[in-house]
């Protein structure tokens, strides 16, 4: 069985990059990573599908057992993704869709290096602001950090294969799928040797 991909999908806070992964999630097979975290819910996140909410102690001992695949604190908070479930599914044949913040992409850069990695970015700082704004969840202080943590992750955009610029939602999804296509279509060392052997012994 083909083994599935590991797309790891990053931006600034508010970018859309979650919006983006729930409607490619909705088109294809492709398995959305669930992270875990340390802080309280929003009004509109749910267990099990936005994040897994856990202690800060249940978290330690994740990390202790080398339960993460990635993990990083986050404006006081825990947040790392689950190994076992992505290993899971990746050899199953599935893709995995991985949602993360730039610092944990660069953890699993350096350990999972043929990942595909995508940077979502707003169509310029103001709208990121008008964004974040809008989902009425931070304060005054809260904004300010969030958008001086945005200038510190477009920094690492070099360290990555895709940028999209989240303009129009429907066209972002596009393209993530065609990102997702191509990607299908990559030519591999196993997928050449297949090929090459199935055309020296097969009769034409």
């Amino acid at each position: 069985m083909k083994k599935g991909r590991l797309f790891i999908i990053s931006g600034p806070s508010g970018a859309g990059k979650g919006t983006i992964c729930d409607r490619v999630r909705a088109k294809t097979d492709s398995a959305l990573s669930v992270s875990v975290t340390t802080r309280s819910p929003r009004p509109d996140e749910k267990e099990g599908k936005s994040y897994y909410f856990i202690s800060r102690e249940e978290f330690d001992a994740m990390v202790a057992d080398d339960g993460f695949l990635e993990y990083a604190d986050v404006f006081d908070n825990r947040y790392g993704t689950p190994k076992q479930p992505v290993i899971d599914a990746l050899y199953a044949g599935r893709d995995v869709l991985l949602e993360i913040d730039v610092q944990g992409a660069m953890q699993v850069k350096a350990n999972f290096p043929e990942g595909i990695f995508v940077f979502v970015l707003p169509p310029s700082p103001a709208v990121l602001r008008e964004r974040i704004i809008a989902r009425g969840t931070e304060g005054a202080e809260g904004i300010e950090q969030r958008l001086n943590e945005a200038r510190r992750e477009v920094e690492y955009l070099p360290e990555y294969d895709y940028v999209i610029v989240n303009d129009h939602i429907d066209e972002a999804v596009e393209q993530t799928l065609a990102i997702l296509r191509a990607e299908s279509l990559r030519m591999t060392s196993a997928t050449a040797k297949a090929l090459i052997e199935q055309y020296r012994k097969e009769e034409m």
